[in-house]
């Protein structure tokens, strides 16, 4: 059976909220985390998303191209839960409109590779209650980020999971990546 696999970017204060707005790192970045994320979408036939996550991706990796990460991407097929979104105008994206839980289920049970979710919100913790979610990767990133609403942070009242740690890999820039598997 396919795995879900989802990759978030984390501060150590527990933010997971507008990453691209974080300050940068402190260290030089050598390309290893790129080449992470590069391995990880290519080990993928198909990202999963809630309709926040898009609204962020969709407007940017569309106009990139010619390097392995943005050309993986944009060719593959992509999945919104989503009860508002109508129209995605990104290639390859099926708005999942009804019992996203029960898509999702249906899609990890069709063949073929991975599928890597990225961000932390409440689709996330919906597939992790409903023992969907795989394998977590933490991203973290070595600062507080601060003032955040609690819909802007990792935690959320009422889930619960326990995983197992599996990897470490600590980048030149400061970030550690964190790989934990589900336990079942």
């Amino acid at each position: 059976m396919r795995k879900i696999i989802n990759s978030t970017y984390i501060s150590l204060d527990g933010v997971i909220e507008e990453p691209h707005l974080w300050p940068p790192s402190t260290g030089d970045d050598d390309g290893t985390g790129l080449k992470i994320q590069t391995e990880l979408l290519e080990s993928c036939d198909a990202v999963l998303m809630g309709r926040r996550t898009y609204e962020g991706f969709a407007p940017v990796w569309p106009t990139r191209s010619g390097d392995p990460y943005s050309d993986r991407i944009n060719t593959m097929r992509k999945y919104v839960v989503s009860s508002t979104l109508r129209d995605p105008e990104w290639n390859n994206t099926t708005v999942i409109a009804d019992d996203p839980v029960e898509a999702i289920r249906r899609l990890k049970g069709e063949p073929g590779e991975h599928m890597v979710q990225y961000g932390f919100g409440p689709l996330s913790h919906a597939m992790m209650e409903a023992g969907l979610l795989d394998e977590l990767r933490l991203w973290v990133h070595p600062l507080f980020v601060g003032n955040r609403a609690p819909e802007g942070l990792i935690y959320r009242e009422g889930s619960s999971s326990i995983f197992e740690h599996r990897d470490t890999v600590t980048l030149t820039s400061g970030i550690v990546v964190l790989t934990y598997d589900a336990k079942s």
